[in-house]
């Protein structure tokens, strides 16, 4: 949505003379396609926006994914999207979500993604998930939030740790022991 908003942005003003020099921001599929990581989009005429290379990432990779799983609460969702970088304009200034003026519109429509999810396993043990699966790039874990409820309703929390999960596991295990009174500087 972001990108498409983007574009519409882009083509809409381009009569006053505003354009980006550098566009940062990726499409997002839910298809691992290798052909589509690099494409060419605004082709065809005029009315179907303005050329430019692009690309697709995956939307488990994405950097919304990553976002909501780092995000503490709904005002600090929409603060960590107005702060995404969309690209650089002409006079190499950052252009942002918050520039784009959407930032609302995009929290709105997360808003009950924010909330993690009590599921039961197989073996009828409750499980808390939340986070898309390759949501860990950035962190190395699932949801902060995640992670804290379950901290708060058990002794022991076993947390997903992937890409980067020596950062990952050393962050929560600092604040399991400060939690428990000890001091790991």
């Amino acid at each position: 949505m972001i990108t498409a908003l983007l574009d519409n942005y882009l083509y809409q003003n381009q009569a006053s003379g505003f354009g980006l020099r550098e566009v940062l921001w990726k499409r997002v599929l839910d298809v691992n396609d290798r052909s589509l990581r690099n494409v060419v989009t605004g082709l065809g005429g005029r009315t179907n926006g303005i050329p430019r290379e692009s690309g697709f990432d995956i939307t488990p990779a994405s950097e919304i994914m990553a976002i909501l799983c780092l995000a503490k609460d709904l005002e600090d969702l929409r603060r960590r999207i107005e702060n995404i970088l969309l690209g650089f304009t002409y006079k190499g200034q950052p252009f942002t979500v918050k520039d784009l003026g959407v930032a609302g519109a995009i929290t709105v429509l997360l808003k009950n993604a924010v909330h993690p999810n009590l599921v039961q396993t197989t073996e009828n043990t409750p499980a808390i998930v939340h986070g898309g699966p390759f949501a860990n790039i950035a962190h190395g874990c699932n949801s902060i939030l995640a992670t804290k409820m379950a901290m708060t309703f058990a002794d022991y929390v076993v947390t997903e740790a992937g890409f980067g999960a020596d950062l990952g596991a050393e962050k929560f295990f600092n604040i399991k022991c400060r939690k428990a009174g000890y001091n790991l500087a």
